[in-house]
């Protein structure tokens, strides 16, 4: 056992908690992803303990590795990193949920690929808020026709939206993105889609994202410490 995880996992729901109940949020409205990229099985249980159930993992075959080991417990997993097509049979075959999508050729693999017996694939797609060349992501100009091809898969399930936004250290200027990404939400909504999940807010601005209505925030270090 970990010490620190299961008192930074405590304090960090205390956190969310805190931002529901300040933002009028019905408790329990937002859940919390693990991000436990680098981290080794004996963290994962150690969280699984305090009943954290959702990880996500951003390297392919160190997730593999975990998924493995970990198999005997009831842990969900969520991909959450940028996905190439070599990489989408082994993703669509162990993951759960995946976040990252942003082409539809990527997801007419993960539906081809999906294995019937799977039950279909939790999919978020990936938005581009700030246009930085460096991170993944379909354009909200983009989003409407992809949700409706992504939609029209058989082996896949659209759930929401994902962003990664430009980090900012001003409260005011956080919610920026958060509620770009929320109005586009609504916005396919309106036009006959049922999103239900919004995978915004990390551990720098997760009280941004709660207050614009987030309902999955992705939180690492705060949980497991500094990375190696």
């Amino acid at each position: 056992m970990r010490p620190h995880i299961a008192h930074n996992l405590e304090r960090l729901q205390r956190r969310i908690r805190a931002a529901e109940k300040r933002h009028r949020r019905p408790p329990g409205s937002v859940r919390l992803l693990a991000v436990s990229k680098t981290r080794p099985p004996a963290d994962l249980l150690t969280a699984l303990a305090c009943d954290q159930h959702r990880f996500g993992e951003n390297y392919l075959q160190e997730a593999l590795e975990k998924i493995a080991a970990l198999r005997e417990h009831r842990l969900q997993w969520h991909f959450i990193g940028p996905i190439q097509s070599n990489k989408t049979r082994a993703i669509a075959a162990h993951f759960d949920w995946v976040h990252s999508v942003d082409r539809l050729k990527i997801a007419r693999r993960l539906s081809d690929q999906r294995p019937p017996e799977a039950g279909a694939l939790q999919i978020c797609l990936q938005v581009n808020l700030s246009g930085e060349t460096s991170k993944s992501g379909t354009t909200l100009a983009e989003l409407p026709r992809l949700a409706e091809g992504i939609a029209a898969l058989p082996n896949l399930r659209l759930r929401g939206l994902m962003t990664i936004p430009a980090p900012s250290s001003d409260p005011e200027q956080q919610r920026i993105p958060f509620r770009r990404l929320r109005q586009a939400l609504e916005g396919l909504n309106r036009s006959g889609f049922a999103l239900d999940t919004l995978s915004m807010g990390m551990s720098a601005d997760l009280e941004a994202a709660i207050a614009e209505g987030a309902t999955m925030v992705r939180v690492g270090t705060d949980i497991f410490g500094p990375r190696n």
